[in-house]
């Protein structure tokens, strides 16, 4: 993102709700796949499968790819 730029609070509100309304259609969906597999515990795999079937297209592979990221770094970190 550019510094110059910036968001108004209607386009931050909208973008607010967006995430919110995906984290919750994906632990949703990530707790449905857990339970189908008779498991207790959401794992990356039970997240990176709802990402693949709620996530369109090629952003679902972006999703995934910086979702490993982000937990390798977190990992590495500890």
């Amino acid at each position: 993102v550019h510094p110059d730029l910036g968001i108004s609070s209607k386009a931050m509100s909208i973008m607010n709700s967006f995430v919110n309304d995906m984290f919750e259609q994906l632990a949703s969906e990530a707790s449905h796949l857990a339970q189908y597999s008779h498991r207790a515990t959401i794992t990356s795999r039970e997240v990176q499968a709802a990402v693949r079937l709620l996530v369109p297209g090629e952003l679902a592979k972006h999703a995934v790819s910086e979702g490993t990221k982000a937990v390798t770094k977190y990992t590495s970190s500890k």
